[in-house]
């Protein structure tokens, strides 16, 4: 029931507690961890949570599930990207585990990478609809030119992140990563007018929709006839007014990963929805719908279960307690 408490290699403490794949699940740490955070490091401390996978599962659910569940509300954003990422997202080949790398992410190319930052610029758009500044963290490796970071930089910017910082805390460690925790201590001080995106009364239709509308810039959702089944069954039950967790892949904005363009129209296929406990509380009233876009495997949502979280492309939120 209680966090496991780590440490990174510098001995800076680590919780953590819950946490299943932001593509079947929620994607966060939980509530308790974060509560005992904010505790820890006092009024004037920070405490940095993951939201897992894309930032437009993860993050979504951090701000509409976790934080309308906890009350608390976030400083900043911190968008995670790499020149590698961007630059499938913007077409290139797929990456296979245990394969050799394609040469193209090994080598300069400013057209495929100017083509990826599309996927970013929404992901920072995405953020900003909840009213919370964003700062880019670009983690960069050994084979990135600088041209490649000026382009991230430039795109981060031109869109209206608060900040594009490079960090090296992979080959560096700490040191590596101090200017980017010194612009997102910079950016918890911009002004901030945190929102959530649907109001959690509407049918669960519609909160649907909002999220495939205005977070995956879907055309709409189309609805199998067992979806509308249970959805029927679970407002008829009382279960209407829960939060949404979207099954849906972390690959691609839409719900087929291998679709890399960020602004190619699509429309959301919701084949079935079920309740399940939410994972912020250990109170069995606390429960949300989860819509899956496709036939996924899913995880059952245990609050007592513990997940590692692994994020190559994500979102990572600092907020403080303003009563700790």
């Amino acid at each position: 029931v209680h966090p496991t408490l780590m440490q990174t290699m510098e001995g800076t403490p680590v919780l953590v507690h819950a946490g299943p794949f932001a593509n079947i699940a929620v994607g966060n740490s939980s509530v308790m961890a974060d509560k005992i955070g904010l505790k820890l490091v006092g009024k004037d401390g920070f405490v940095v949570t993951e939201a897992g996978f894309g930032a437009d599962i993860g993050m979504e659910k951090f701000f509409n599930m976790k934080c309308r569940t906890s009350g608390l509300q976030p400083s900043a954003v911190c968008l995670v990207a790499t020149v590698r990422a961007l630059k499938m997202h913007g077409g290139g080949p797929s990456v296979t585990p245990g394969k050799p790398l394609d040469a193209v992410y090994k080598t300069e190319g400013i057209e495929l990478l100017s083509r990826g930052c599309d996927n970013m610029v929404r992901h920072i758009e995405n953020a900003q609809r909840f009213g919370v500044p964003v700062v880019v963290g670009i983690n960069r490796f050994v084979t990135d030119t600088d041209a490649e970071i000026d382009t991230i930089r430039e795109a981060a910017l031109k869109a209206g992140a608060f900040d594009a910082v490079v960090a090296s805390h992979w080959s560096d460690g700490g040191a590596g990563a101090k200017a980017l925790a010194e612009a997102v201590v910079k950016a918890t001080d911009a002004p901030a007018d945190f929102k959530l995106l649907y109001d959690v009364s509407a049918p669960i239709e519609d909160k649907i929709e909002t999220i495939v509308k205005e977070i995956y810039r879907g055309d709409g959702i189309e609805i199998s006839e067992k979806a509308a089944a249970d959805i029927a069954r679970y407002k008829a039950q009382g279960f209407n007014d829960l939060p949404i967790c979207m099954a849906k892949t972390h690959l691609s904005f839409s719900a087929d990963p291998t679709a890399k363009v960020s602004r190619m129209p699509c429309t959301i296929s919701i084949q079935v929805s079920l309740p399940c406990m939410c994972p912020f509380s250990t109170r069995t009233s606390e429960v949300f719908s989860i819509a899956l876009c496709v036939v996924i495997v899913t995880l059952w949502c245990d609050p007592f279960v513990l997940y590692p979280i692994v994020s190559p492309i994500g979102c990572s939120h600092g907020f403080q307690d303003p009563d700790p």
